[in-house]
C-alpha cells in the first residue's frame, strides 16, 4: 500500500485537524467508556420503541450511519426528525419511550435545540453527542457523550465528524453488547493512522478538472458517501450527489455517460456484491469510476485499511479527508474558508 504524498510545507487547518482524528478517537473511547456502558444499560432496560435522530450537515451524515448501525444491531427502527417540525411549525410529536439522539459540534443551533426540547417534553430520553459539553444542548440532554475533539477552526468539519461516528459506534456496541465491535473499536485509532497514510492521490488527478460526480455507498457506507459529497461541495466547489448504490438505478443512472465521474465506497459486508455490480455497469458506460474497498478492471482502485465492516467507512473517510484537502488546493480553493459558509450555522 503506497504511502500518501507529503503535504505542503504549510498545511491547511483542515489537514492538521483531520490528522488529529485518531488521537481524538483514542481520547474519546477512553474518557467515555463508563458513560457509554451506563447509557447502553439504560437503553436495554428502557426497551425503546424507536430512535429519532436530530442533526445538521456533517452531523446528519453521522446520523445516517447511526440509523444503519442501530437498526442492524438492535432491530429498533431509527429515523431522522425534521427539525422544522419543532422550530417552525411548533408541533409536538409523541416521543414517549423514544430515544432522541442529538448530534452536534457546537450544541447551539436553535432548530436542533428546539427539536431536542420538544422531544424531551414529549417523553423522549435525550442523549447528546456533542463537542462542547458546556453547550445548551448538553445542558438540555438527559445524558451526554462528549466528542472530545477540542477546538476545530476549519469551517469544514473533519475530526468532529469522525468523532461523531466513533461515538455512535461506541454507544451502539455497548447498547447491543456486541463484544466483537467493542474489541474492534479499541483498534480503531491505530487503523485510522494507517488510513491517513493511504495514497488517494489518483483521485486528485481524476477530479481536478471535473464539475460533477456521484458518491455512492450502501448500508453502513451510505453516511460516508453523504459526507464525501458534502466535503466535495464545501471545499472544492465540486457538485457531488450522494446515493445508495440501489438508488442510482432508479433515475440517476440516466445522467451517466462517457466521462462522468463516480466514487464508490464498499465495506466488507452483504452490500459488497451490489456495489461491485454497479461499478462494472458504470465502467461499461465509459464513466471514470473510482472505487474504495475493492478492485475491479476498468476502474481506479483507492487503497483502504481492512477492519470490522461497520468501521471500515470511518477509515475510508479518514483517507478521503487527506485527498480532498489536496484536491481543493489543486482546484484553486482554500479548504479552510469555503465561500458563503460559517463555522457555526444557527438555522431556525
Amino acid at each position: 500500500m503506497a504511502a500518501a504524498r507529503e503535504p505542503s510545507p504549510h498545511p491547511t487547518r483542515m489537514f492538521r485537524e483531520a490528522r488529529e482524528a485518531p488521537d481524538v478517537v483514542a481520547r474519546q473511547l477512553a474518557s467515555n467508556a463508563a458513560r457509554a456502558k451506563a447509557i447502553g444499560a439504560r437503553l436495554r432496560k428502557m426497551q425503546s420503541r424507536a430512535v429519532v435522530t436530530g442533526a445538521r450537515g456533517s452531523s446528519d451524515n453521522a446520523a445516517t450511519f447511526a440509523k444503519y448501525l442501530i437498526e442492524t444491531k438492535t432491530g429498533i427502527i431509527t429515523s431522522s426528525t425534521g427539525l422544522s417540525i419543532a422550530s417552525v411549525y411548533a408541533a409536538q410529536p409523541k416521543f414517549d419511550n423514544v430515544l432522541f439522539l442529538a448530534i452536534s459540534q457546537s450544541g447551539k443551533s436553535p432548530d436542533l435545540l428546539a427539536a431536542a426540547e420538544s422531544a424531551k417534553s414529549g417523553g423522549a430520553y435525550v442523549v447528546a453527542l456533542v463537542n462542547d459539553d458546556a453547550s445548551p444542548l448538553a445542558a438540555l440532554a438527559d445524558d451526554v457523550l462528549p466528542l472530545m475533539a477540542q477546538a476545530e477552526t476549519s469551517i469544514a468539519a473533519t475530526k468532529t465528524y469522525l468523532a461523531s461516528v466513533c461515538a455512535v459506534a461506541h454507544l451502539v456496541s455497548e447498547w447491543s453488547e456486541d463484544s466483537e465491535l467493542i474489541a474492534a473499536l479499541h483498534e480503531l485509532p491505530a487503523l485510522m493512522r494507517a488510513a491517513w497514510n493511504c495514497d488517494w492521490y489518483a483521485a486528485v488527478e481524476r477530479l481536478a478538472p471535473v464539475s460533477n460526480l456521484y458518491t455512492i455507498g450502501r448500508g453502513m457506507g451510505f453516511g460516508a458517501a453523504q459526507e464525501l459529497a458534502l466535503k466535495f461541495k464545501e471545499t472544492c466547489g465540486l457538485h457531488a450527489e450522494a446515493f445508495s448504490s440501489a438508488e442510482v438505478r432508479h433515475g440517476p443512472m440516466a445522467l451517466v455517460r462517457k466521462g462522468f465521474s463516480a466514487l464508490l465506497l464498499s465495506q466488507r459486508d452483504e452490500t459488497r456484491a451490489g456495489l461491485e455490480e454497479l461499478a462494472a455497469k458504470l465502467a461499461a458506460t465509459g464513466s471514470d469510476v473510482m472505487v474504495a474497498g475493492f478492485s475491479l478492471d476498468g476502474t481506479i482502485s483507492l487503497p483502504t485499511v481492512p477492519a470490522h465492516p461497520a468501521l471500515e467507512p470511518i477509515l475510508m473517510v479518514q483517507s478521503f479527508y487527506r485527498m480532498v484537502d489536496a484536491l481543493a488546493q489543486a482546484r484553486g480553493f482554500d479548504p479552510d474558508c469555503p465561500p458563503n459558509l460559517n463555522k457555526i450555522t444557527e438555522t431556525r
